[in-house]
């Protein structure tokens, strides 16, 4: 039989080169449980595929962020859900339509192919969004329950091939997270507002819960802000929008052990007189009627199948929708194309099924976990010109994308202390032009992407990690099938690009405290070095053709570390990332990687009166290269994708938060969250964004539940 302890063993971590066994089960750590005291972020469980594992216990970085987090945060964008994780930033600009993700240095908006080196799902269903001066990522904060940040190539094995960067797991609300025990439905109502500038969120939540069989839930939400302004009260244009969303989720109990989850999101906001860059202000391009819509729908099912070790399959189908409208461009169509009125869209559906098989001995277990994913996605970008004709886009080809591949990992547990997981990844990729690429042809190619992580605990206190990856990135449509604004005569496509390779190597410790300062507490610290080798990169050539080429080779080393402290009355957490990124051959850095950061949080809790309180800071060093500093003397070329209007200079940034939730007595239901972003109003600007950030913030959000 399988115990519910060896269940969750058998495991993945997506994305992660694997892990080890749980931290929570020594002496020390059973005492922290049996005193009930909160856990830190670096015990949190990350969920991978079904299979839960504690952060500290994974030799891979990982971050949870958690609903509490979020709430903390009021974050009025998705972006800002991740701010102050180690490694972790956004790109573009602090607009919904302009953010896209970057980690280790890997993530730049200028740069088509960027999105595709850094693996989002929503519920398991992978997105993808590329155009032109956008933003890959549109969807609200108030949809998600946790998101988790797998750093790293080593994500590639169970994710898909190409995670340079790594993977970012958003998850959606449940009926659960509101049904209370022994109550059968809830309804949550909130309202926000925040200060820069006139920002309002209202949100409803509908849970049901009909039989233990069945729950369901429908969630609605509107959010709305006026452009913002920075630090020295000037107005970031465009930067203002509208927007709701909503969310249907059913879970459903299928026989004993089978569960059915299906659900169906969806993100609209129509924006009128927007700047058609929305990655970095530019008045060139002039502004765009513009109306964005998302969808995502998932139907999974799952069985541990408890009574057959050989069992513990998952099968998940879904679908996401992606479109971008845009009409009554400032600039005229004969302008350029880019102006003229055009629907832009990605369609994906995508298949995983993957199942896990156990065995064990006397002081040994192994766990075999394996599967197929495979995704179609469809291209299409869709314009008129001035004479009502049907034209196509030369710097956005339309086109297929098909990918399918098989993994194999496995995860041998010797004695509770050392953890062996071999992994390996075998993915086909086919790329089909569309109808009007005149002269292009099919391009295929095969990915091949193994790892090796090694977990050892020294003792209840003390563990050693180490892991080596190596992946590979297809070139995508944008790349292959390019031809830039005004094609030649003779079109000229980059059908001979190499698919990108890198190899990862990372090495860490990590380190676990019980009853450090006072009796129940507990400390966590978790360090990790890394070095990726990335060859054959593939960069854009401005007004030279073939468009993309592979030109070189690069290294992004550098570390991490986290450490979290949390007691009865007290918490706090740090993070610190120094991350450099060279290219090789001309011994220049590469201007996608952000300046090394401190982030802090310290904080106190009142349990006696629900209240939770604290100061967060980020401190951010000036860029590695002088080129980028705003007082250097010297010019910046902008990086392999060209275009980069970006400049930084270091700077620190504070917040404080208080949070109020009775658990019980008349105010029982209630939640109420304060904070100021920027306490200080300070000038500044994220060396990934284009244009400043927010200046002084106050938010403000107000909440009630009610049950039956």
């Amino acid at each position: 039989m399988k115990g519910l302890l060896a269940r969750h063993r058998t495991a993945r971590l997506g994305g992660a080169a694997v892990i080890g066994i749980l931290s929570l089960q020594g002496a020390a750590a059973q005492e922290v449980v049996d005193n009930a005291i909160g856990v830190t972020t670096l015990q949190r469980l990350v969920v991978g595929a079904g299979v839960e594992k504690v952060a500290i216990d994974t030799p891979q970085s990982v971050t949870v962020v958690e609903q509490q987090d979020i709430d903390e945060k009021q974050p009025a964008t998705v972006g800002e859900m991740l701010k102050g994780v180690p490694g972790v930033n956004t790109s573009g600009s602090d607009r919904v339509f302009g953010q896209t993700f970057n980690i280790r240095g890997i993530g730049a908006p200028e740069s088509a192919g960027e999105e595709g080196r850094i693996i989002v799902t929503v519920d398991g269903a992978t997105k993808f969004y590329e155009q032109y001066r956008m933003g890959g990522f549109f969807s609200d904060p108030e949809l998600y329950r946790r998101v988790e940040v797998l750093r790293g190539p080593a994500s590639s094995t169970l994710y898909g091939s190409g995670a340079l960067g790594g993977v970012v797991r958003f998850e959606t609300k449940d009926a659960s997270d509101f049904i209370a025990d022994g109550q059968t439905g809830a309804l949550r109502l909130k309202g926000g507002y925040n200060s820069n500038r006139d920002g309002w969120l209202g949100s409803v939540i509908y849970a049901q819960r009909w039989d233990e069989n069945a729950e369901f839930l429908l969630a609605g939400n509107y959010r709305r802000a006026d452009s913002y302004v920075d630090g020295n009260g000037d107005e970031v244009q465009s930067s203002d929008f509208n927007a709701w969303s909503g969310l249907a989720k059913g879970t459903f109990k299928v026989g004993d052990e089978g569960t059915l989850r299906m659900s169906y999101q969806h993100w609209d906001s129509d924006a009128s007189d927007q700047d058609y860059a929305q990655v970095g202000t530019s008045g060139f391009f002039g502004t765009v009627d513009r109306h964005v819509i998302d969808k995502t729908a998932v139907v999974s099912y799952e069985n541990p199948v408890s009574d057959n070790d050989w069992l513990d399959f998952k099968v998940s189908a879904s679908f996401s929708d992606t479109t971008v409208k845009q009409r009554d461009a400032s600039n005229p169509c004969s302008m350029s194309a880019l102006f003229c009125d055009a629907d832009y869209g990605y369609r994906t559906w995508q298949l995983n099924v993957e199942n896990t098989s156990e065995w064990r001995g006397a002081n040994w277990e192994n766990f075999l976990t394996y599967g197929w994913q495979t995704a179609y996605q469809i291209r299409t970008a869709e314009a008129t010109n001035m004479m009502g004709e049907s034209i196509g886009y030369g710097f956005h080809p339309e086109g297929e994308d098909f990918k399918t591949g098989i993994f194999v990992q496995n995860e041998f547990v010797w004695n509770d202390r050392l953890t062996l997981i071999p992994g390996v990844r075998l993915d086909w990729h086919r790329l089909s032009p569309g109808d009007m690429l005149e002269g292009a042809k099919d391009v295929d190619d095969v990915a091949f992407s193994p790892k090796i992580a090694a977990h050892y605990k020294l003792n209840d206190n003390f563990a050693v990690f180490g892991s080596i990856a190596h992946t590979e990135r297809f070139p995508t449509l944008d790349e292959v099938f390019s031809n830039d604004f005004d094609p030649p005569a003779e079109p000229n496509y980059s059908l001979n690009l190499e698919k990108e390779k890198s190899n990862n190597f990372e090495l860490g410790f990590a380190v676990s405290g019980y009853d450090v300062l006072q009796q129940g507490d507990g400390l966590q610290l978790k360090i990790t070095g890394f070095y990726n080798d990335i060859r054959n990169l593939i960069e854009r050539q401005r007004n030279q053709y073939p468009q993309y080429v592979n030109v070189g080779r690069a290294k992004i080393y550098g570390a991490e570390v986290e450490l979290a402290y949390d007691a009865d009355y007290v918490f706090a957490e740090a993070g610190y990332s120094y991350v450099v990124g060279k290219n090789k051959d001309a011994d220049t850095y590469l201007t996608s990687v952000a300046p090394h950061e401190l982030s802090l949080t310290i904080g106190g809790k009142l349990p006696q009166h629900d209240l939770r309180f604290g100061w967060r800071a980020r401190f951010v060093a000036a860029p590695q290269d002088d080129c980028r500093r705003s007082d250097s003397p010297v010019v910046c070329t902008g990086d392999s994708s060209q275009g980069s209007t970006r400049y930084a200079e270091s700077f620190d940034v504070h917040d404080v938060f208080l949070t109020w939730k009775p658990d019980d007595g008349r105010f029982a239901g209630w939640e109420a969250e304060f904070g100021i972003d920027n306490i200080f109003d300070r000038q500044y600007k994220e060396f990934l964004h284009n244009d400043p950030a927010k200046g002084r913030t106050f938010k403000v959000s107000l909440a009630k539940q009610f049950g039956w």
